[in-house]
């Protein structure tokens, strides 16, 4: 059956079929796993409460995007813009380092790839969707004005046409093209760091991790940093330090970081990328506590980035990591 003949007490199954999509949409957009499965929630709403009106002249889908856009728009403009600590300037050195958490600042979020990634059987297909929630693209996205961050997730990232945009966004297709043109402009002046999808890991990926996990449950810095690129990052939201090279980054460990010693990690993966829950011990002496969700970022065989995300009150359950080890 198609969409376009769908009744309202099948909208409900309708519209499922279409709530990963559209949250991998509203994510790219928000930067934020918990605003975008709002931000779908909130479609849904929309679309149940003005059923009546849709005439079937686009299909569900399209209906139910043009409503995600205006959602998302309406968010986007009341200034939700995530970011990360490398937003905020330079890199600290480990000496002179602060702990500096910035509460008011909202921070781009990591995101488990089942919530985003739609099944698909297209290899190039899976490979663009995976590549666009990456960290670093999500974070370059957000330094785009909203309307032309839809517009290029539309036309770059889903592959729609310039005139379904235009249709969209109620606005012409030169519009759309010169929205696009812009926003091309700008990401390239990001300079968007690469990193590689790690799902599937290939075999080089499978080692780099094991020994990743290895040295840092060890809590052998020499080990860990080997496994480094000379300008690998450190960033701990929600603090906004962040560090950068071999130095800083081992000097932290040894110094600042040394409660992390005797953690143990628990594998998975978020925004495609190779991930872990650390658990520091606890401080009654038995077992281990959740720390962080490390996202780790890695190219040409060498881990460039180091994302601890703090908040595990957040991100373990939403992960499904244990409460405690």
């Amino acid at each position: 059956m198609s969409d376009l003949a769908t009744t309202p007490p099948d909208l409900d199954a309708a519209m499922d079929r279409y709530r990963v999509e559209l949250t991998g949409y509203c994510y790219r957009m928000l930067g934020s796993a918990f605003d975008a499965e709002d931000a779908v929630q909130d479609t849904y709403i929309r679309a149940w409460r003005a059923y009546e009106k849709f005439e079937g002249r686009s299909s569900l889908r399209s209906w139910l995007y043009r409503i995600a856009t205006n959602v998302c728009l309406d968010l986007l403009n009341a200034g939700n813009r995530r970011a990360r600590p490398m937003d905020f300037g330079a890199p600290q050195h480990q000496a002179s380092a602060v702990l500096n958490e910035r509460p008011e600042v909202t921070w781009l979020e990591p995101v488990p790839d089942g919530r985003v990634l739609p099944q698909t059987a297209d290899p190039a297909e899976l490979a663009l969707a995976k590549e666009s929630v990456r960290l670093a693209f999500v974070a370059a996205l957000q330094h785009l004005p909203a309307r032309q961050r839809a517009v290029l997730i539309l036309r770059e990232v889903l592959a729609w046409k310039a005139e379904e945009v235009a249709q969209l966004l109620e606005t012409t297709v030169a519009s759309v093209n010169s929205a696009l043109q812009r926003a091309r402009a700008t990401l390239s002046g990001q300079r968007v760091r690469e990193s590689e999808a790690a799902d599937p890991l290939d075999a080089a990926q499978a080692e780099l991790l094991e020994r990743y996990l290895s040295a840092f449950e060890a809590y052998d810095i020499t080990r860990l940093t080997a496994l480094l690129h000379e300008d690998a990052v450190l960033s701990m939201p929600p603090f906004d330090l962040w560090l950068r090279g071999h130095a800083d980054i081992a000097a932290w460990h040894l110094d600042q970081g040394i409660g992390c010693k005797g953690s143990r990690l628990v594998p998975t993966t978020a925004n495609c990328m190779p991930a872990f829950g650390q658990y520091r011990p606890a401080p009654s002496g038995t077992g281990h506590v959740p720390w962080a969700l490390q996202v780790l970022e890695i190219s040409d065989g060498k881990i460039v980035g180091l994302n601890a995300f703090l908040d595990t009150a957040r991100w373990f359950p939403l992960f499904g990591l244990p409460e405690q080890l």
